[in-house]
């Protein structure tokens, strides 16, 4: 009998255009394909509740296809090289494909099945091999411009790959655990409504949002900023759990005219995000640069009431307030929206870029570690390639010049009523809604002379 194959599944959860299970399935073996989840590896950077949510229907819309197609998807908790090297000997398996993945437990735990098993990995979540995209002498770039159009001279990516016709079947399979007993959803209480309201994870939700996303790709400098209209892809969460590949959507919108070249300079942002954190594995937890070490972040039980209204959506600035109450409801935020929020947090507030970016890492249904760290830094200036700590976003200019009160309309209920003009900076604040936890102008030289004292 021929021994089955493991395919190791992560954040790679489709069928087409994934190596892996080309590989796997070219074999003309038995494929076994497996997920593991593992809380113990990444320790504190297990995945936050949003995260959990998509994870449950991700992985029930990949079992369904694969069942489908005569296959399953088997369930393990705990350590991945334990639960492989466990599952190797109950089928008989060698050898594991899997998809790299290069946050630093990854890596970990991928250097500890290799010692154990036959593994191979393959590329197939970003543009570009991570690692791959360098310098005329050879180093790691560290500023994404130049980094952007070395990686554009490699475009396009290879044409995806379509899904396997057929998974051959293990004689016998092994035990999996019931996804409902992982408890990935939450029920008490059950905070999810909006989640469902808003999003289909899997693969095929994950086509459907290209493909809308492709009828207007040509518009998209124009309207990404405007978080009052549909006008960003959204496709940021099925990225994340790799229910499609960068380089599907890059074929799916490239050819679309327009400013779609805009679009696609952000999807290389994710290859750059990647390409910080190989350099800095440490980015999420730590200021790249050293003048941020010892800042004069505010704490205390002032502080702390504050990072609660930001996090309520009650600091009584309407369009950051809006934004964090469309996160809290769904799980994501409006791109320009979370730089808002950010910058509001850090320079606003004086407070530490890390506890708003443990915030997002539990709320975010796209919650990257590399994606997330590369952007707060850049927010907070602490960077290695970022936004000037001087400049300082005003939510009240920013409101207005973005379009935002059908957006405020939207999240702020409170504030419904209120004409466009009014909208961003009641004066006559209604029932319910709270006056400004502190003045813009304040905010703005307090940060300035913190930033003046800590260098």
């Amino acid at each position: 009998m021929i021994a089955p194959i493991l395919v190791w599944l992560r954040r790679d959860l489709r069928l087409a255009d994934q190596p892996a299970f080309h590989a796997a399935a070219a074999s003309g073996a038995p494929v076994i394909p497996v997920y593991v989840l593992d809380d113990e590896t990444p320790r504190h950077r297990a995945m936050g509740g949003a995260s959990r949510w998509w994870l449950h229907h991700s992985l029930a819309r990949l079992d369904a296809d694969l069942q489908a197609m005569g296959s399953r998807l088997v369930l393990r908790r705990g350590r991945c090289e334990d639960i492989l090297g466990a599952l190797a000997a109950e089928t008989g398996a060698r050898k594991v494909h899997a998809l790299h993945h290069h946050e630093p437990w990854w890596r970990n735990a991928e250097r500890a099945v290799a010692k154990i098993l036959d593994l191979r990995l393959h590329h197939g979540n970003y543009l570009a091999p991570p690692g791959s995209v360098l310098t005329g002498s050879g180093t790691p770039f560290k500023i994404y411009t130049p980094f952007w159009r070395a990686l554009s001279e490699r475009m396009p990516p290879p044409a995806p790959l379509p899904a396997p016709a057929r998974l051959a079947a293990p004689q016998d399979w092994p035990a999996s655990d019931d996804l409902a007993e992982w408890r990935l959803l939450p029920t008490r209480p059950d905070w999810a409504a909006g989640f469902r309201e808003e999003w289909t994870p899997g693969e095929s939700g994950a086509r459907a949002r290209l493909d809308r996303f492709a009828r207007f790709s040509a518009r998209y400098a124009e309207r990404r900023n405007l978080p009052s209209m549909e006008g960003t892809s959204r496709l940021s969460a099925h990225l994340h759990f790799g229910e499609i590949s960068p380089a599907t959507v890059w074929h799916g919108v490239a050819d679309a005219g327009g400013s779609t070249q805009t679009f696609l300079g952000e999807l290389g942002w994710r290859d750059y995000a990647i390409n910080i954190v190989q350099q800095f594995p440490d980015y999420g937890a730590r200021s790249y640069k050293s003048e941020f070490d010892g800042f004069a972040w505010r704490t205390g039980p002032e502080a702390e009431a504050e990072l609660k209204a930001w996090q309520q959506g009650r600091t009584g600035y309407p369009i950051v307030d809006a934004g964090m109450r469309q996160l809290w409801a769904t799980g994501w935020m409006h791109n320009r929206v979370r730089m808002i929020a950010a910058s509001f947090l850090i320079k606003h507030l004086l407070i530490d870029w890390r506890r708003g970016e443990e915030w997002f890492w539990d709320t975010l249904v796209d919650a990257d570690y590399a994606q997330n760290a590369v952007n707060w830094q850049w927010s907070a200036g602490s960077g290695v390639d970022a936004n000037m700590f001087v400049r300082i976003m005003a939510p009240l200019t920013q409101s207005p010049k973005f379009d935002a009160a059908g957006y405020i309309r939207q999240w702020v209920p409170e504030l419904a009523r209120l004409s466009d003009g009014e909208i961003h900076d009641p004066v006559v604040r209604p029932s319910g809604y709270p006056y400004r936890i502190v003045d813009h102008a304040f905010a703005r030289n307090r940060a300035l002379e913190a930033y003046r004292m800590g260098r």
